[in-house]
């Protein structure tokens, strides 16, 4: 695998900073993963993912959101992601696709979301519906107008009192303070995310990942969740668009499987023709480096090969 990595400015001037991966030699690249990395962490840690990918012949674009990893600069500033941060952290995505496009033309796009990045992904189906081949959402979770309604207007409420660069331990307290209670008695705060101790650790160790997120973080991911499930935008998303969604039965951020499921019904009740899923016994949140991440990342790369081999013969056949 080779890596680098380089910086491109979104529309505010912001410097987003992106990994790269590709494949060793000379191969060709079959096809392009793009990834969405969740809240508080880092497009660095799609690592593993990315050697993986590569060695099937992908290549892996990973960019650090606004207010996240080498975009934000230093910890300090970590979930600092201006007005309308959620939105602007989307069309930051887009940006990225349109310059991986320019560097690799013709050859199908995937779009990984995780967590917060799977929030992103699924506004960016709608925003900007067909500017990617295939969606995949890992971690996420479906509609809950009343509990997200009253989250977005106690944001409000704190970012006008506090500020939006406020860490409130109340909206944490209320979000992810929550998601370690099924798993006590705790070895750590972030037990939640993984079975495998070692990669709690490695994630509590790093500067740019957790802590208490910012008011305006809150809001503006709040604001965006309520505004991915408005009936006007799912009806703007092809129904052709191919889609998988992985999850751990465990995840507290799917609500333990419930709101994954939702979520899955939500798509195929728009009459999206390729819907699929795989919700993962005894897994929690990070299912990418959860206990059984071969299992994880070898049907992630199945569903790839499928898509990636049906999408190159659909335009075989259109060039003919």
């Amino acid at each position: 695998m080779r890596s680098d990595s380089f910086i491109f400015e979104d529309a505010d001037g912001i410097r987003i900073h992106v990994y790269r991966w590709l494949p060793d030699g000379e191969r060709p690249v079959k096809a392009v993963v793009q990834i969405s990395h969740g809240l508080a962490e880092t497009g660095a840690r799609y690592a593993r993912l990315a050697q993986w990918l590569t060695a099937a012949g992908y290549a892996v674009y990973a960019n650090d959101h606004r207010g996240h990893g080498q975009t934000a600069g230093s910890p300090e500033r970590v979930t600092m992601i201006g007005e309308d941060g959620f939105d602007r952290m989307t069309e930051g995505v887009k940006l990225l696709t349109d310059r991986i496009r320019e560097e690799i033309p013709e050859i199908p796009l995937f779009l990984l979301g995780h967590s917060m990045g799977s929030f992103i992904a699924m506004q960016y189906m709608y925003r900007f519906p067909g500017h990617a081949d295939g969606i995949l959402l890992s971690g996420t979770k479906g509609p809950q107008q009343v509990v997200h309604t009253c989250g977005y207007w106690l944001a409000s409420l704190l970012v006008a009192l506090q500020g939006p660069d406020y860490r409130s331990k109340l909206l944490n307290a209320l979000s992810t303070g929550t998601y370690n209670r099924a798993f006590r008695p705790n070895r750590t705060s972030a037990d939640w995310l993984s079975r495998d101790e070692a990669e709690v650790d490695l994630y509590l160790n790093n500067p740019y990942c957790g802590g208490n997120a910012t008011n305006g973080l809150w809001l503006f991911m709040l604001k965006g969740l309520l505004g991915n499930h408005r009936p006007a935008h799912l009806r703007r998303i092809p129904k052709e668009q191919p889609l998988y969604l992985f999850a751990g039965d465990e995840d507290p951020v799917g609500s333990q499987g419930k709101s994954f499921m939702d979520l899955v019904r939500v798509y195929r009740s728009l009459g999206m023709t390729d819907v699929s899923y795989n919700l993962y016994k005894g897994g929690r949140h990070e299912m990418l480096n959860e206990t059984n991440r071969s299992e994880v990342m070898q049907d992630i790369l199945a569903w790839l090969d499928t898509r990636a081999a049906a999408l190159s013969r659909n335009e075989t056949t259109r060039s003919d």
